[in-house]
Parts: C-alpha cells; sequence; structure tokens
C-alpha cells in the first residue's frame, strides 16, 4: 500500500507539474503576444517609410558586365520563381537560372495551406492555382482503428476565396514560372548552376552551363539560393544536418471518391501515416509513409507485395479498391522524406531560401507556406533599399531575415516534426497512449480541434499556442490513463508520457533555437535599421 501511495503522489506531482508548465505557457502568451501586438505598431526600419509603390533602383545598380542584373536567383521552383515575381514586381532587375525549365514531375509539393494561400494573396500569385484543375481543401480527415473525425479549417474570419488549394506540382510551377517571366525585368534562363563566385569572402555572382553546354558566369550585388532540396550550394552558405525520418511511396488514385470531399484524410496507420488529397478533379494522390531511409523494392515486386498486405488493410473501405487498382496500374515511385533545420553562414553577397536553406517533415504539408512566408519578410525588407552594392552592409541587415522569419517557419517546422512522431506507431505503450490522446484531443472540437488546425493550416503559426496545445495533449492522455482509478502501472505510463513528450518537442525546439522562436524581439537584428542610401 505504501508503494501504491508513493506512486500515486508521483503521478499527481508530475500531473501537477504538467499543469503548472501549461498554465505559465499560456499566461506567458497573453503577456508576449501583447507585446509583439505593440512591437508591430513599430517600424522595423528607422527614418522614411518604405515607398508604397516598390523600390526605385538607383542609376548603376547593376553589376559591370552583366547588363545591369541586381539579384540573381538559382532555382524556379516554387521558392525562386514566386521570389522573382515579387522582386522584379518591386522593380528589381532579376536574373533566374534553373536547371530544367520543362514541367516538374513530383509526389511532395501539392498541397498549400490556407496560410501559404494568404501569402500567395499577399504577393499577388493567388491567380498561379486557377487553369490548372486546383482543388479547394477545406480540412482534414483522421482515422484511427476504424473510427474518424472531420476536423475544419478555423476560415470564418476570411473571405469565403480563401481555403487550401491542392493540384498538381508541376502545373502550380509552370504557371509561377509564366508570371515571373511576364516582367519585362526578369530573365528566365535554362542552365545549371556549378559554383558560386567569390571574391575575398564576397559572392560576386555564378558561374553556370547554359543548355548548349556553354560556361558563362553572371554576376550581381546579390546572389539567392533557391535550387531544392538537392541543392549543391548550400554547404558554402549554410551548416546542413540533413535527418531523412522515412520516405514516401506515392500512388495516383483516378476516380476515386474521398469519404470526406474538399479534406486532406490521414490515415494513422501502422507502422507510420498513410496521406489521401485530391490533386485535380479525377486524382486523388496517396503517399504511403515507409519510415527509414531504405523502402521495398518496386523492380523484386516487393513494394507491391507491401502494400497489399501490410498497407492495404488499414485503408477505408470506400476508398480501398481504387488503392488496390492503383498498385496494380504499376505507377509507384519513392522520395526521401528530408529535415533540415536552418542553420546559415551569413554571407556578404548570398543568402539561402526555400528547400535548400530550410526542410521539414512533409506531413502537415507546410513547406510551401514557409517559402511564401519568408519571401514576404524579404520583399519588405529589401523594399526601402535603393542599392544592394555595399555587401558588408547589406549583410549584416539581413541578419534580420534569419530572426524575423522565425516565429512563423519553426512553429510549422516544429509542428510537422512533433506531429510524425506523434502519429507513427510505436511498440512503447506510452508513445502509443499519447498517439490515442492526440486523437482523442481533436475529436473534442472546439478550440481542441480549432487551435491545432489553425497551427497546421499556418492561419495562426505562434509557437506558445503549439506549445500549449502538445503539452495539453500529453495532460489529456495522462488524465485519461488516471480514470477511473489510477494504479501503479497507469501512473508509470503517464510518466513516460509526460518525458516522452518532452523527449519529442525539445530537441526540435532547441534545434530550430529557443531565443529566436519564442522571443525574437531579444534578438539584436530584430531591430536592425536599412543601411542608409548612398
Amino acid at each position: 500500500m505504501a508503494a501504491v501511495a508513493a506512486g500515486a503522489a508521483v503521478g499527481l506531482q508530475l500531473i501537477g507539474a504538467a499543469a503548472a508548465t501549461l498554465l505559465a505557457a499560456v499566461l506567458v502568451a497573453a503577456v508576449l503576444g501583447r507585446r509583439r501586438r505593440s512591437a508591430a505598431r513599430v517600424p522595423l526600419v528607422e527614418g522614411k517609410p518604405a515607398p508604397e509603390d516598390g523600390c526605385a533602383v538607383g542609376d548603376g545598380a547593376g553589376a559591370a558586365g552583366d547588363g545591369g542584373t541586381d539579384i540573381i536567383i538559382v532555382g524556379a521552383g516554387v521558392a525562386g520563381s514566386a521570389l522573382a515575381y515579387t522582386l522584379g514586381k518591386d522593380g528589381r532587375r532579376v536574373h533566374v537560372i534553373e536547371r530544367d525549365l520543362t514541367e516538374p514531375d513530383r509526389i511532395v509539393g501539392e498541397l498549400l495551406q490556407p496560410g501559404g494561400y494568404l501569402k500567395l494573396i499577399e504577393l499577388g500569385l493567388e491567380d498561379c492555382v486557377e487553369e490548372i484543375d486546383a482543388q479547394r481543401v477545406l480540412g482534414y480527415a483522421l482515422f484511427k482503428d476504424g473510427r474518424n473525425t472531420k476536423l475544419a479549417y478555423p476560415l470564418e474570419k476570411f473571405h469565403s476565396d480563401v481555403a487550401g488549394r491542392s493540384f498538381h506540382n508541376g502545373r502550380f510551377i509552370q504557371r509561377m514560372r509564366q508570371k515571373a517571366a511576364s516582367l519585362p525585368n526578369v530573365q528566365l534562363e535554362q542552365g545549371t548552376v556549378t559554383s558560386l563566385l567569390e571574391e575575398n569572402g564576397t559572392v560576386k555572382g555564378v558561374q553556370y552551363k547554359t543548355k548548349s553546354g556553354e560556361e558563362l558566369k553572371a554576376f550581381a550585388p546579390l546572389t539567392i539560393v533557391c535550387d531544392g532540396c538537392f541543392s549543391n550550394l548550400r554547404r558554402a552558405l549554410c551548416s546542413p544536418k540533413v535527418d531523412v525520418p522515412s520516405c514516401f511511396v506515392g500512388l495516383v488514385l483516378e476516380n476515386c471518391q474521398l469519404p470526406h470531399p474538399n479534406h486532406g484524410h490521414v490515415i494513422l496507420a501502422n507502422p507510420s501515416p498513410i496521406l489521401f488529397y485530391p490533386i485535380s478533379s479525377t486524382e486523388v494522390r496517396c503517399l504511403v509513409d515507409v519510415p527509414g531511409q531504405k523502402v521495398p523494392s518496386i523492380a523484386s515486386g516487393e513494394m507491391v507485395n507491401y502494400l497489399k498486405t501490410v498497407v492495404a488493410p488499414q485503408i477505408p473501405p470506400e476508398i480501398y479498391d481504387s488503392f488496390i487498382a492503383a498498385i496494380d496500374k504499376g505507377s509507384i515511385r519513392t522520395m526521401p522524406n528530408r529535415s533540415m533545420p536552418a542553420a546559415p553562414h551569413p554571407t556578404p553577397g548570398a543568402l539561402l531560401m526555400g528547400d535548400a536553406f530550410n526542410m521539414r517533415h512533409p506531413l502537415t504539408g507546410g513547406g510551401m507556406t514557409v517559402a511564401l512566408s519568408d519571401i514576404v519578410v524579404l520583399r519588405n525588407l529589401l523594399k526601402p533599399l535603393r542599392n544592394l552594392h555595399d555587401a558588408s552592409s547589406l549583410c549584416k541587415y539581413l541578419e534580420s531575415f534569419y530572426t524575423l522569419r522565425k516565429p512563423v517557419a519553426s512553429t510549422i517546422n516544429t509542428l510537422a516534426g512533433a506531429l510524425y512522431k506523434v502519429f507513427s506507431a510505436s511498440p512503447d505503450q506510452a508513445r502509443n497512449e499519447m498517439r490515442q490522446a492526440c486523437f482523442d484531443y481533436l475529436s473534442l472540437g472546439g478550440v481542441f480541434s480549432n487551435g491545432p488546425i489553425a497551427l497546421l493550416s499556418g492561419l495562426n503559426p505562434r509557437p506558445l499556442s503549439l506549445v500549449a496545445h502538445f503539452f495539453a495533449v500529453a495532460i489529456y492522455g495522462v488524465g485519461r490513463l488516471m480514470l477511473p482509478l489510477p494504479s501503479p502501472k497507469r501512473m508509470w505510463i503517464g510518466a513516460r508520457l509526460i518525458s516522452g513528450a518532452c523527449g519529442i518537442i525539445l530537441p526540435i525546439i532547441k534545434a530550430e533555437g529557443v531565443r529566436q522562436m519564442f522571443f525574437p524581439a531579444t534578438v539584436p537584428a530584430y531591430y536592425r535599421a536599412a543601411p542608409a542610401a548612398e
């Protein structure tokens, strides 16, 4: 009895500590929210406000010998194309060099969250989801052990056009490339950038090989590298720590009716999640997550066997036949899922963006939202600058980019990594209790689903809100274990659940940077003023 009493006391202490932590997080969120609203009224850049009609580039702003280019952009994917259009619209002379200008064919980058769509509107690119048979996405449906719950995006306060969009990635990118190339001051060229051109530690431009094989050099005061997840230039500009937690196996289901139209579907399967979402009016993308870096062989038939014997029995019956038909059709593709925290080396004359700079598990579809949000931040920083030629001053000023992007990017990154671990099955009973608690917590509806879905959708990407909801799920899981009566075994599992929750989220937050993520206003670069105009 004494042992039971002692165990109960320890369990209650853990619950009390967790509850206190949650309450403190909520209070801090309220205080910092008020401070942030006050700080938002103070302009970042001292002196005159940025001109509303964009940036007027001074005479001689281009580099000698390159026809007057202000900015070179390496890569014309989602980030590169959107950035080229944005900077070109602001009056910059932009030279975009892309390895392959034919339409990409990928199995990821097909779901744009509502928060990303709002950024698309802010950049004037919302028409890029038109005429590509894009589908409106209004939320998610979550499936587990025969049960399901529907989670709607909290869109009540937004215009009726605001929603998620899903589409063929290549069609979307081609639309953005066309939009960028329509500007007379944007040059879009096919070529492979082989290296950055440096002089005394300052990047002056790039060396590249044209489509015809000719070796050329291009110069500009600022080079922005957006060459994607396979970037061969990032090592010069950051400390890449790329993790590959899993791989996606991609299928396309044709003429398939999802149980919940206009919703993404997440199956909490064993060993890890399965995703379904429409990418056109007649096609549904299926992504089967396979943990680790090795997937079953497609050539040997091992993959087909795995999909039919391990995955198919866990598929909702409404789409089972379409899933089997897609397997039999044979168009099975795979892609590693990469995660890489942003760890930049501030370099005069150069900047990293997009997947070349920062990646997260694609489970939550947050990559394009982060990229578009980053572009908005960079555009606002560059607008007041007339001359980009003082590389040292510009580099110091643009360090504020890495701080200003953090709250949004880190929230989406942390949620993606944490949710992937929570949604994956585990031999650890405490982890499985956390998984069940997450499903039940979201199923409660109201604030319990609206808060997490607002985070996932990018509509309210606040770090403290993320932490509050994450630990609320953990406390909810412990509470379930204590009912109807606690036992030493249940209390032990509850203690491990709390410990496991900390073990999931805290390393991700540490990698993102605690200070930059939660207290960006305490970082000196947050207030860094633009270099004085010459």
